[in-house]
């Protein structure tokens, strides 16, 4: 390889690094050696002293326009070949950035002052809200607060306890959602599993002001507080591991959502998790079906939901274990509450992502990770039987087909994958057309432009889960109001003054809790037996 500069050619490391390019292959690559040369020559300017001012600098060697072997050199003793090191900074923190400009010693001043103000400086989990403020955490962090610094076993936190653990935290963890778990999470572990929500779910059933009416109806606190976790790992937990991350929880608003619960005295307008309005319309939809009350449901029990508008090829799909946790579905073909609850959110709302891959899951009968013609016949199969038996002429197979890719658009022929349903936006009527027969006949009666104006609506509305569940309520309140007033007679029709709306809702606030009370009682009864 020619080299028309003198001094470059005679410079002993230059020739150390030539022939180590032709010892590591049989040809240097034009690209290649340009990208050597140049950290090279970098290398060399750096380590070179600096010259004195009007000193001209040798012009760039020009490069070669196709390569050629080397030519041999020969062995130079103490040839040091210059190490080519790239200074990458440090991108991943598992625990978050840590700020340069916090200031540790200042957060801790403040909660020794908050200490000062409570008495023996000794917290309880009532006065732990004080600290929590002086830690900058929302109101709500005291429980796992009061867990991590040991209250659980004394009843109580001492300021050296609590400021000990804080400032081994602060040092460790360095964002919001590292710190949740390190606080939340059993020693040594590094992710939240079900049970670790429990304590901080506690504490809001026995503090919120929102939920005060529950203080009456301790019996069913285990099952609001299942709904609400059930409901944070559906959303949360996107990879289906049964444990949230940090990441996961960077990714959601959970955090967002609990610090709100401080601002928001109704739990109700709180939708995200903790609505108190949607955890009664799950409920009662369970209880339903339910028939024996044991709070397991059966395949049979399932089937009736919405009066058998779900097919029975996805239910049993659903009871395969395809979508649900633990062995108690497969073993013995019955339902928990918990995952009931999955399923109720995934039927009402197939536009949400984790609904799109609960019944993507079902479909996928093979678990090949594609919906192929042949499982979508599978599915079409039953409905085409369930219209025919309706006096319902169906949609031959291969047109529908038709109808179905020209709506999902898959990136391959003859296969369907989760990204194409996803991408598409119509993942609903898509699983509607297999597996509900109620819900593919509404969409067949509404109009197509109709259809496309939902889909490129990007406005934010409630979703479809949030309105099935106000109007729900709805319903359950006015049938209850209904029962309650046939069963006192007609005495209210009697008073003189009309109600206040405020009287109305506390009215309505003890018909629910009544009714959840009778069927907790219930419940309660059986599980005794």
């Amino acid at each position: 390889m020619m080299i028309k500069e003198t001094s470059l050619r005679r410079d002993p490391d230059l020739r150390g690094e030539l022939a180590f390019l032709a010892r590591g292959c049989d040809f240097v690559l034009p690209s290649r050696f340009k990208k050597r040369l140049k950290s090279f020559q970098q290398t060399q300017i750096q380590n070179k002293p600096e010259k004195k001012p009007g000193t001209p600098l040798p012009p760039p060697a020009p490069f070669p326009s196709s390569p050629r072997p080397p030519s041999p050199v020969p062995h130079v003793n103490n040839v040091v070949s210059a190490a080519l090191s790239i200074n990458i900074p440090r991108f991943y923190f598992p625990e978050g950035l840590p700020d340069a400009c916090s200031n540790h010693e200042q957060t801790l001043s403040r909660i020794e002052a908050a200490f000062l103000d409570v008495e023996d400086q000794k917290a309880d989990i009532y006065e732990m809200g004080k600290i929590a403020k002086a830690c900058g955490c929302p109101l709500y962090w005291k429980a796992p607060m009061f867990r991590a610094a040991g209250g659980e076993r004394t009843g109580f936190v001492s300021a050296q306890s609590f400021i000990t653990m804080w400032r081994k935290l602060l040092s460790n963890h360095h964002d919001d959602a590292s710190k949740f778990i390190c606080l939340l999470a059993k020693p040594s572990c590094s992710s939240l599993e079900q049970d670790d929500f429990i304590p901080l779910l506690q504490d809001v059933v026995d503090t919120h002001p929102g939920l005060t009416f529950l203080k009456d109806a301790p019996e069913f606190h285990s099952r609001y507080i299942t709904t609400v976790i059930q409901r944070i790992f559906y959303t949360v937990n996107r990879s289906w591991s049964g444990k949230i991350t940090a990441t996961e929880i960077r990714k959601s608003n959970f955090l967002q959502t609990l610090a709100l619960l401080e601002e928001e005295e109704d739990i109700n307008q709180i939708t995200d998790y903790f609505s108190y309005e949607h955890f009664y319309v799950i409920y009662c939809k369970f209880w339903e079906l339910d028939s024996d009350h044991d709070l397991y449901i059966s395949q049979a029990d399932l089937s009736r939901y919405n009066d058998q508008a779900s097919s029975n090829r996805i239910i049993e799909r659903i009871f395969s274990g395809a979508v649900t946790r633990g062995k108690t579905v497969q073993k013995e073909g019955r339902m928990s509450y918990a995952d009931f609850v999955w399923f109720l959110i995934s039927e009402e709302d197939k536009r949400n992502p984790t609904s799109i891959e609960y019944w993507f899951r079902c479909m996928d009968v093979d678990g090949d990770g594609v919906l192929s013609m042949y499982e979508l016949e599978y599915f079409y199969e039953e409905q085409c039987e369930r219209m025919e038996a309706m006096g319902i002429e169906p949609l031959p197979f291969h047109d529908l087909l038709c109808q179905m890719l020209d709506l999902v658009k898959p990136a391959s022929d003859g296969k369907i994958t989760l990204r194409d349903l996803k991408r598409c936006r119509m993942a609903h009527i898509f699983y509607d057309t297999f597996f509900n027969l109620e819900k593919y006949l509404d969409h067949e009666q509404r109009d197509p432009f109709a259809v496309q104006k939902d889909v490129e609506n990007d406005s934010p509305e409630p979703s479809d889960w949030d309105r099935f569940a106000a109007e729900e309520y709805e319903t359950l309140v006015a049938e209850e109001s209904a029962q309650a007033q046939f069963q006192e007679g007609f005495e209210d029709y009697e008073t003189e003054e009309p109600p206040s709306p405020s009287e109305i809702g506390n009215k309505g606030n003890k018909i629910v809790t009544s009714s959840l009370s009778e069927k907790c009682g219930k419940l309660q009864s059986v599980d005794e037996e």
